[in-house]
């Protein structure tokens, strides 16, 4: 089984952006536990802060992978263009969130990719990639 995982912009910098909201441990750290966790998964990490680089993973990775993991940043509120190379693609896609976007500010509620996704999962920090996983599993 294959799975990819899509970051967008600003993750690099998780575990010490804004701890307060995404946490002290950065997305590799946690991506080599996620690797340990489930040694019968082929996992690919791929990250970008520019909107065509994450399109042009999607499209990449988007017929071949058996799921797409994809936390897309503030992308989700502002990209049609990553809405539509979702909806494009065969690969499920599960949409990632380490905050509550429901609970931040207004913008951040308006989602340009989450209809185009098999489902959604938000606020619950780094757990939330794992909790994909299963998702992508069952």
């Amino acid at each position: 089984m294959k799975i990819a995982i899509i970051n967008g912009p600003n993750l690099n910098l998780l575990g010490k952006r804004e701890p307060d909201v995404y946490g002290h441990q950065s997305f590799e750290q946690y991506f080599a536990e996620l690797q340990q966790r489930y040694p019968q998964i082929s996992f690919s990490y791929f990250q970008s802060n520019v909107e065509g680089e994450l399109i042009n993973e999607l499209q990449r990775v988007g017929f071949d992978y058996d799921g797409i993991i994809f936390n897309p940043g503030g992308y989700t509120h502002t990209s049609v263009a990553i809405g539509d190379a979702i909806a494009a693609i065969k690969t499920p896609v599960i949409e990632v969130h380490i905050s509550n976007v429901h609970a931040r500010e207004d913008f951040r509620k308006i989602s340009h990719v989450s209809a185009k996704c098999k489902g959604t999962i938000s606020g619950l920090g780094l757990k939330g990639y794992g909790l994909a996983v299963e998702g992508i599993l069952n």
